[in-house]
């Protein structure tokens, strides 16, 4: 009696430093579990195998940034059933986003020898503003067991259970004092999705907002807070524009200070 057919996984790379795709692979003995459920069908990282597609589902790490990328990431999208987006890069452009708010081929004549040869675009952008993506995943890196919660719902068709409520509350649950209430330490906690188990503010510095904006993030209120607390208007900006800076809310309230 032949085996059932396992759902092909594929696992794609566009610009990014690869942390989300080692995500995966230190989830170990979960790994083994999810292999034995699907096929892995191309991750480069792991195997040089590589079967052709369609996919079941693919995963998406990265920003796209050159004429190229966004021509295969056109491809990828075709050839997937599921597209699920891993990491800052992919879902807001990434810390490579920075370059956005300035002219890229400034950055290219300081750090190229041969500019003529760097063939880029003028932004680095998340996945989202070139193909239909079935899921976000934030994170710089993804957080290894809201992965595996989200491929277990794909593979049983429900939706994936994962928060969407602040870091604060992380810093609540496990007990952790808030660090811009009792050391007037700047935090982007407040405004940032969950998902790291509060780890910066456990070690009484601020949350820089690796996973992202949360639902509805007041991003307003908190710099409000942060002016009170000493924080200058250069540094406000710098504050909304680390892994995330392109999300929406992030850009829009840092232009808002920078302008002022």
């Amino acid at each position: 009696m032949r085996g059932v057919k396992k759902p092909k996984l594929a696992v794609w790379k566009f610009a990014s430093c690869d942390g989300c795709q080692l995500s995966l692979l230190d989830c170990e003995d979960e790994l083994l579990t999810v292999a034995e459920h699907v096929d892995i069908a191309y991750f480069p990282e792991a195997t040089r195998a590589v079967q052709k597609g369609p996919y079941d589902v693919s995963l998406v790490e990265g920003s796209i940034t050159t004429p190229h990328d966004a021509e295969r990431i056109n491809k990828i999208r075709r050839m997937s059933r599921y597209l699920i987006t891993i990491g800052a890069c992919a879902t807001s452009g990434g810390i490579q986003a920075l370059r956005n708010f300035a002219d890229v081929n400034q950055y290219i004549r300081i750090v190229y020898a041969h500019p003529e040869y760097i063939e880029t675009l003028r932004n680095s952008t998340p996945i989202a503003m070139h193909v239909y993506v079935d899921f976000e995943l934030r994170g710089c890196p993804v957080n290894k067991y809201q992965l595996i919660e989200v491929l277990n719902a794909l593979l049983n068709n429900r939706r994936p259970n994962l928060p969407t409520y602040s870091v604060c509350i992380e810093c609540k649950r496990r007990g952790t004092a808030c660090v811009m209430v009792s050391e007037g330490v700047p935090c982007m906690g407040p405004v940032t999705q969950a998902g790291c188990g509060a780890l910066c503010p456990s070690y009484r510095r601020g949350c820089y907002g690796c996973f992202g904006p949360m639902e509805v993030p007041n991003t307003a209120a908190l710099s409000a807070c942060w002016s009170n607390i000493g924080v200058q208007k250069d540094d406000l900006v710098r504050g909304f524009r680390m892994f995330n800076a392109y999300a929406d809310p992030f850009r829009k309230e840092s232009e808002v200070h920078e302008h002022a």
